[in-house]
């Protein structure tokens, strides 16, 4: 299996910082070593949260919305986030 990439929509979880352990969802790309998060919650899409890539360890699971560009509010974010997290923990 391939390892997965930080790319737009993908689901994470922090390995690093005050929000460590926290699941995120990456909604930008900025350069080779940083991406914007946001978990609909602490971090809204309106105020994003740098991270280094290092600091992000990727899931599986990909936010279509969020990776074709499409609108999301922070509720919807937060529900799909939710319901990614059970999964993961029913594995």
């Amino acid at each position: 299996m391939s390892a997965l990439c930080l790319e737009r929509g993908r689901l994470a979880r922090s390995k690093a910082g005050r929000d460590a352990g926290r699941l995120c969802v990456v909604v930008e790309v900025l350069d080779e070593d940083f991406v914007l998060t946001c978990d609909g919650r602490l971090r809204t899409l309106d105020r994003p949260k740098k991270k280094r890539k290092k600091h992000l360890k990727p899931l599986p699971a990909l936010q279509t919305a969020v990776a074709e560009g499409r609108p999301v509010e922070n509720h919807q974010l937060r529900q799909w986030i939710c319901e990614e997290e059970e999964k993961l923990v029913q594995v």
